[in-house]
């Protein structure tokens, strides 16, 4: 096992995976101790990398295409300090850096570990609830649905349509792009059969971002939707409704309603027992409950 410890974090490699903890250090970003420990494994890795510089260096993983959800949702976007893979190295652990690097190298090679794109996810996305505030509104996510709601410093036609409540199964793209210069930023949804041009000020279906501390949690968000959406080489989906199997009639309203139901109430059995166990806080069990009981 080869492990190196810093300020900025704590990386370890047991041969099969890496596992990358942020540091508590006050420097590091928020969106790295809102994203909290991430487990790679190596079948995800590209290449690892480690720069020198005077005072200090640099560590970087370098992951395969298409494997991680928030690098697809930020498209290259992170500046460095919200760039999870990568990790400052004071100038008295370079050694160790080094046999790092050599290590991931090594069972990188005995694997045969191609550097070539993958057709699916080997990363999970952030953990979920998750709910971010920034810009002009709020998003939350639980895992099926997306609920946007506005504040004070909304345009005022965007925030008369109310809050806004968006399945998965209805997106064909979530977009995050922070502000840059005088442009704003936004987190964007695209909805099946209803794409918009407008700017994210006035879409309903927008958050604009201004280019505050909380913008970059917005990319934590997107990246938890895109985890659930098809992976970017799937086959893109028609607007036509699949054709319904001749031996499976489909099922009456009332049955529907019946089966959603159970299914809801199944879910708020389970969101119940996780925080009884203490894996979600107060706010992420009150905040995914609201979210359930909202759909009964």
């Amino acid at each position: 096992m080869a492990e190196i410890i810093q300020k900025d974090g704590t990386w370890a490699f047991d041969g099969d995976a890496l596992r990358l903890t942020p540091g508590r250090d006050r420097n590091v970003s928020l969106l790295r101790r809102t994203l909290g420990e991430l487990v790679v494994p190596l079948g995800a890795l590209a290449g690892i990398s480690f720069e020198q510089g005077r005072k200090s260096g640099r560590l970087r993983l370098r992951l395969r295409d298409g494997a991680d959800p928030l690098l697809h949702a930020s498209g290259g976007r992170l500046t460095e300090p919200n760039d999870p893979y990568q990790l400052i190295v004071e100038s008295d652990r370079y050694g160790v850096a080094e046999y790092f690097v050599d290590e991931v190298r090594n069972a990188l090679l005995l694997d045969g570990v191609p550097a070539a794109p993958v057709s699916e996810y080997l990363l999970p996305g952030p953990p979920l609830p998750l709910s971010v505030s920034a810009g002009d509104g709020t998003a939350s996510f639980d895992g099926e649905f997306i609920r946007l709601e506005w504040n004070w410093k909304t345009e005022d036609a965007k925030a008369a349509a109310g809050t806004r409540t968006l399945a998965v199964a209805e997106l064909i793209a979530v977009e995050w792009q922070p502000a840059a210069g005088l442009e704003n930023g936004h987190l964007r949804f695209t909805v099946q059969g209803a794409p918009t041009k407008a700017p994210p000020k006035y879409d309903p279906n927008s958050v604009e971002l201004w280019g505050f501390k909380k913008d970059p949690l917005m990319a934590l968000l997107a990246a938890a939707v895109q985890a659930r959406l098809p992976h970017p080489t799937a086959p893109a989906v028609t607007d036509a409704a699949p054709e319904q199997p001749r031996d499976r009639p489909r099922p009456a309203p009332g049955e529907q309603r019946e089966d959603d139901h159970d299914a809801l109430l199944r879910r708020l059995r389970e969101l119940g027992e996780l925080h009884r166990t203490g894996v979600l806080t107060d706010e992420e069990f009150t905040l995914a409950k609201q979210a359930i009981l909202k759909r009964m």
